[in-house]
């Protein structure tokens, strides 16, 4: 005799030991135990200048006490290359502070720049480091670059051992002021960026601007791009600060790229706190201008750092939301004079409509879900939205060449 269906809740189900009365049937039925626990992540930020001096105690102030620490550091080349001392200094710190650390092997320079993400023998030199080296899950990597090594290093960390600690010291604005506060990791894989990675926290964030002075002009300003992105969906009056201090930023100045930078990584910690810091859902407001940015650097060959690249994204995002009516001319004019003060390129040749658009499909199914972009509602607030229109975004492109081409928008409506 069959037995009815009867509609059942898998979740409802218990073990076989709550229920001595069992029948046949209900015995079939599945048994599912769950599981449910937390792990708070905590991890300092901290800023300062000329890291490595033996006065400042601030590195080896963030181990544990009563335990040596054993450190390897990787060192982005395009830094080796600016600071030919820093190797010796950092092994002359250690000397200093014998008692909180050690450095366990001569580090290693890895090719700085997009390349280390796109080369798997880059992060499969850090990994084999560790086995060489007797690096084990108590000990620490500490990654000294720009973020895309810091990126490829974290990854490396991440999946030896199932994870060692990451000490991250970025040397970019961009990496200072954006990356580096976070807790992603990855490389490029199959064309596309960021393919492979993990979600994992650093140890700590030690951002030294000293090695700020020796970063080209072009990483100099374009870095501010991350900054102006989240001032845009989140804080009017930065942007606001932004915009009054851009001529002394384009000059510069070290007092307001320190401000600007803690300012900036303030937001981002913020938001990665209190919203989705693993990226479950589909919502990535951080995200702003980079869906077009990340397919930009690609058709480019990275010949257009990722910094760059977002603010052709931001102001392509921006001009959209000035074609739907969500901000005015004037409001558009300021975000382009904005980085035109800062001597950024709204434009480029790479950016052909079909490939453009192409970026769109890759970044959805990068998201893992339906399409979720951040647009401008107003200077100074987000707005998402889960479609776009694409002749629309054509439209946008073409108010970003035209002002590349005239510097004004005239005639637009």
């Amino acid at each position: 005799m069959l037995l009815p269906r009867q509609p059942i809740n898998p979740l409802n189900s218990q073990l076989a030991t709550d229920q001595p009365n069992l029948t046949p049937f209900s015995l079939a039925m599945s048994t599912i135990l769950q599981q449910s626990f937390s792990v708070p992540f905590t991890y300092p930020v901290a800023f300062t200048e000329n890291l490595f001096a033996s006065g400042n105690a601030l590195f080896a102030g963030i181990f544990p006490e009563g335990q040596r620490a054993k450190v390897f550091f990787v060192v982005d080349s395009g830094v080796a290359a600016c600071h030919p001392g820093l190797i010796q200094q950092i092994k002359q710190y250690a000397e200093a502070y014998p008692l909180w650390m050690s450095v366990v092997a001569e580090p290693l320079v890895v090719t700085g720049g997009e390349a280390c993400k796109n080369d798997p023998e880059a992060y499969q030199q850090v990994v084999k480091a560790t086995h060489l080296h007797g690096i084990d899950r108590h000990s620490y990597i500490a990654a000294i670059g720009g973020g895309a090594v810091l990126d490829m290093v974290g990854f490396a960390a991440a999946i030896a051992h199932r994870g060692i600690r990451l000490l991250r010291i970025p040397t970019t604005v961009l990496s200072q002021n954006d990356s580096a506060v976070g807790v992603k990791n990855s490389i490029n894989a199959f064309g596309k960026k960021n393919y492979l990675g993990t979600f994992t926290p650093p140890f700590a964030v030690l951002n030294d601007f000293t090695f700020l002075e020796s970063l080209e002009d072009r990483d100099w300003a374009s870095g501010i791009s991350e900054a102006i992105k989240v001032a845009l969906i989140k804080d009017l009056h930065f942007f606001e600060w932004l915009e009054k201090e851009a001529p002394a930023l384009a000059q510069r100045k070290m007092e307001p790229m320190k401000a600007h930078i803690i300012r900036s990584a303030k937001h981002h910690m913020d938001h990665i706190a209190g919203a989705d810091p693993f990226e479950f859902g589909s919502s990535r407001p951080l995200d702003f201008g980079h869906w077009a940015a990340h397919k930009l650097e690609k058709l480019s060959d990275f010949r257009i750092r990722h910094g760059e690249a977002v603010a052709i994204g931001i102001a392509l995002d921006s001009a959209y939301s000035f074609l739907q009516g969500r901000i005015g001319e004037a409001d558009l004019l300021r975000i382009f004079r904005l980085f035109q003060t800062l001597g950024l390129s709204l434009y480029a040749p790479e950016l052909q409509g079909a490939d453009l658009l192409r970026g769109l499909t890759e970044f959805q199914e990068h998201l893992g879900g339906k399409l979720t972009i951040m647009l401008l509602e107003q200077l100074g607030t987000g707005v998402e939205v889960h479609e776009m229109d694409h002749q629309r975004i054509l439209a946008s492109l073409q108010l970003l060449r035209q002002w590349e081409e005239r510097g004004s928008l005239t005639g637009i409506s």
